[in-house]
C-alpha cells in the first residue's frame, strides 16, 4: 500500500527532529564523559582525600601537625611555601593502608577512559551498540569508585593517619582530621557515573525504538556522520 505524500513528509520531519535531538543529547553525554574522565585523574593523584581540620595547639603540649593525605602521598605543612610531601604517583606505590582503594580507583579510571576511547566506534558500529558498551563501562567505573569510597574510611586506622590526625583515629573516625575535596569529588563521581550510564542506556534504547524500521539505517548514518 502506497504512503500518502503528507505522511511521507511527516515521517521525514519526525526523523529529522529525532536526529537533531539525539545528536544534541549524545554530544552532551560525550562531553560530560570526557570531563569526568579528566576529573577522575585528579581524584586519583591529588593528596587531598583527608586533612587536618583543627590545627590549634593544646595548652602546654606540642603543636599539632597540619597537612593533607591522598592515596599516594602525604603532605605536611612546613615553614616553606611548598608543603613537604612524601610519596607520589611517580613511585606507582600507594600508601600501604590505601592500596586496595587505589586499585579500585585505578580500575574505575581505566573503565571510564575506555568508554571515552569507545566513542571512536561510532564510525564503525551502530550507535545503539556503542552507547550500551559505554554504559556498562561507566557502570563498572561507578561501582569501583563507590566501593573505593566505602573502603577508604575503613582504612583510616593506620600509622600514616595516626601521625597526621592523632591517636584518636580509628575506622570511620578521622580524629582531628576531616575529609577534603578529593574524597567529596569521588562521592559525586559515583552519582555522575550513574547518571551517565542511565543516559547512555536511554539513548541506546531510543536509537532504534523511536524510528520506523525503514529509517533506522539512514539515522545511524547521519549520527555517525555528525
Amino acid at each position: 500500500m502506497s504512503v500518502s505524500p503528507g505522511l511521507a513528509d511527516l515521517s521525514r520531519l519526525y526523523q529529522t527532529e529525532f536526529v537533531r535531538s539525539a545528536r544534541a543529547v549524545g554530544v552532551l553525554w560525550a562531553v560530560c564523559t570526557l570531563c569526568f574522565a579528566i576529573i577522575q585523574v585528579v581524584i586519583l593523584v591529588q593528596p587531598s582525600w583527608i586533612g587536618t581540620s583543627d590545627t590549634r595547639s593544646p595548652q602546654g603540649g606540642p603543636p599539632l601537625p597540619s597537612g593533607t593525605m591522598g592515596l599516594f602521598e602525604v603532605c605536611m605543612e612546613s615553614d616553606w611555601p611548598v608543603p613537604d610531601c612524601r610519596g607520589g604517583l611517580s613511585s606507582l606505590s600507594p600508601l600501604p593502608s590505601f592500596q586496595s582503594v587505589a586499585v579500585l580507583v585505578g580500575v574505575s579510571l581505566w573503565a571510564v577512559w575506555t568508554s571515552v576511547l569507545c566513542l571512536c566506534l561510532f564510525r564503525f558500529c551502530s550507535a545503539a551498540t556503542v552507547y550500551k558498551v559505554c554504559a556498562w563501562l561507566q557502570l563498572t567505573a561507578g561501582f569501583c569508585l563507590a566501593l573505593a569510597c566505602l573502603l577508604f574510611p575503613d582504612s583510616w586506622e593506620s600509622p600514616e593517619m595516626r601521625a597526621l590526625c592523632g591517636d584518636s583515629v580509628s575506622s570511620f573516625s578521622p580524629g582531628t582530621c576531616s575529609v577534603h575535596w578529593a574524597y567529596i569529588l569521588a562521592l559525586l563521581g559515583v552519582l555522575d557515573y550513574a547518571i551517565l550510564a542511565t543516559l547512555a542506556f536511554v539513548l541506546a534504547n531510543r536509537q532504534d525504538a523511536l524510528l520506523p524500521p525503514d529509517c533506522q539505517d539512514v539515522t545511524a548514518g547521519l549520527l555517525m556522520a555528525a
